[in-house]
């Protein structure tokens, strides 16, 4: 009882620490996106794309080429993620070699137990699978979306700004679904350490938490330092300013 005991109190806190970490970056990209990676990436994207629909016969080929390199790396990491599902689900049905596993295990060493880690990593593969889908999707309907010649379309400033902010929303959108699938990886290290004990479960938590901050965190971005939100107002106010343009054209 007192080794369950440990699995009880140590794996869903490791788990917690790891939610609270996401959910305090979450709030970090939605109010302060100039200090984290995703946000001054996303907001690059919007320049990017813009930059590339300006003039569509010299940056077509360009734009279809860096959005199909980003096409195969999620293809890799969803065939990655399927393969390992395959891998756990077939690690599940056969029973033989569980006694190997378990048996240098500190914690839970029940049949329910070990069904149990399996069937959590066995969810974030799958689920990085589905996330990295949607991520080929967006870039697959970005990939046309771009070459659309919006100024010979409508000479309207205010569609042609919708336009490109559309296509910037799906790019953006796709690599969102290529980061919520990257961290469906990450989550499943800890899940993987369970089946060691856990103890390594509540260690490497903490270890993802800290090497996760490094990576999400923006330091030497020279415009990051700036008022939070500032970048972002300007060029919203730029958006309104061309957009109040194009209804007085």
């Amino acid at each position: 009882m007192e080794k369950k005991v440990l699995d009880l109190i140590l794996v869903p806190s490791g788990l917690l620490v790891m939610l609270a970490y996401h959910f305090w970056l979450l709030h970090q990209i939605m109010k302060h996106p100039t200090k984290t990676v995703i946000g001054v990436n996303a907001i690059n994207r919007r320049f990017w794309v813009q930059a590339m629909m300006e003039d569509v016969s010299k940056n077509g080929v360009l734009a279809v080429q860096s959005l199909r390199n980003n096409i195969m790396a999620s293809t890799l990491l969803a065939s990655t993620a399927i393969m390992l599902s395959s891998l756990i689900a077939v690690l599940m049905s056969s029973g033989n070699e569980r006694k190997t596993v378990v048996s240098e295990v500190y914690g839970d060493r029940s049949e329910l137990g070990l069904s149990i880690k399996f069937f959590s990593i066995l969810v974030c593969f799958l689920l990085a699978f589905l996330l990295n889908v949607q991520s080929i999707r967006y870039y697959s309907h970005a990939s046309i979306l771009i070459n659309v010649p919006f100024k010979k379309v409508s000479t309207n400033l205010r569609h042609q700004m919708l336009t490109a902010e559309y296509v910037a929303t799906t790019v953006n959108r796709g690599s969102y679904f290529w980061s919520l699938g990257l961290r469906a990886f990450y989550f499943s290290f800890p899940l993987f350490m369970w089946l060691f004990g856990p103890i390594p479960v509540f260690f490497s938590s903490f270890a993802l938490v800290f090497m996760l901050y490094f990576l999400d965190v923006t330091f030497e971005c020279s415009w990051a330092g700036v008022a939070d939100t500032e970048g972002v107002e300007v060029e919203l106010h730029k958006h309104n300013v061309d957009v109040e343009i194009g209804r007085a054209n």
